[in-house]
């Protein structure tokens, strides 16, 4: 998928059905020409219905599709007959989507899972119909209720990519290039910053048939969590993953000192995040012998477990799955 086509932000505004009015009736046939009330009740009107689609991975089909309306129910009939109901409108929605207010920006709900429905926008109920009036001091009541109106409300969906393991790096740390090798995703791949723009999914084969998804998330800079370089559009992402991988090239100036830099970001972002399981892999090590890959690892001081790996040679890879696997079975 281009990164054109990958919308993981978009505002719609939604209007449910007017409920229909209640029916003002009396029954009448040759039999009887003053017959009691008779009035039904009008349909309810139809409501907006979001349903997550584990085969949807962006919201680009919403893009150019910003209004959705629903059909008002109908008015209800003599004879206790209830009106028809106003159609749903259901809109399909990537799992992982977030709906929000547009001015306070609260979360109202979430899709998660496949086939999972979350009402939006609920129709207006339909208005009872005379008959439901009738008393033993009141034989023919000559109101009916009218339908509900529907409502019409704006919304945000943001999308937050699901994933068992989500790659945090700084700029061209080898995030794209591992995901390219342990899946069949074809992620862009160059030297130079910020070539990943969207994030990247890629399912993760492993041993008798297991296997686990990995998310390429764009590089984090410092002061990502103050929206800096889009920090937010990225930094929501690593929010829905299980498991965070840390990645830090073996030619980093510092790697303690830019480990605590992605750790700050994300801690800054949200705190909850310093809750995850996580793995430090050192990437790019074909490029080390024995000895200076030893005095790193002598160097390193960091709070999780940490790996050294190469995504060209394969080096350390099927260790790296090994431990991640170990990692989200714990």
């Amino acid at each position: 998928m281009s990164n054109q086509n990958f919308i993981d932000y978009v505002k719609i505004c939604g209007k449910s059905g007017n409920g229909g009015a209640g029916s003002h009736s009396y029954f009448r046939d040759n039999l009887n020409a003053k017959g009691g009330p008779d009035g039904g009740d009008g349909g309810k009107g139809g409501s907006i219905i979001l349903r997550g689609n584990s085969q949807l991975w962006t919201l680009m089909h919403l893009k150019f599709k910003r209004h959705v309306y629903c059909e008002h129910g109908a008015p209800g009939k003599k004879k206790h007959q209830t009106g028809k109901s106003g159609k749903n409108q259901i809109v399909e929605v990537p799992l992982g989507t977030v709906i929000k207010d547009p001015e306070t920006f609260e979360i109202i709900g979430e899709v998660t899972e496949d086939r999972q429905e979350y009402i939006i926008l609920k129709g207006g109920k339909g208005g009872l119909g005379n008959a439901n009036f009738k008393s033993a001091t009141n034989q023919t009541p000559r109101y009916a209720q009218p339908g509900q109106p529907g409502r019409e409300q704006w919304f945000i969906l943001e999308l937050k990519v699901l994933a068992d393991v989500g790659l945090v790096g700084l700029p061209n740390a080898g995030k794209s290039t591992l995901l390219s090798v342990v899946s069949a995703a074809k992620p862009e791949i160059a030297d130079y910053a910020f070539t990943t723009l969207t994030p990247n999914l890629g399912i993760v084969k492993y041993r008798e048939y297991k296997s686990f998804v990995m998310a390429d998330i764009p590089g984090i800079i410092e002061g990502a969590s103050d929206g800096k370089g889009l920090g937010h559009r990225f930094l929501r992402h690593i929010e829905r993953n299980a498991a965070l991988l840390f990645m830090i090239s073996a030619d980093s100036d510092d790697i303690n000192a830019e480990y605590k830099t992605l750790l700050n970001e994300l801690q800054k972002f949200n705190e909850e995040l310093m809750y995850k399981q996580r793995i430090l892999a050192i990437t790019k090590t074909d490029m080390l012998d024995e000895e200076l890959e030893e005095a790193i690892r002598q160097d390193i001081e960091v709070d999780c477990e940490v790996v050294f790996i190469s995504a060209v040679s394969g080096k350390g890879i099927q260790n790296l799955k090994d431990t991640l696997w170990a990692m989200m079975q714990s």
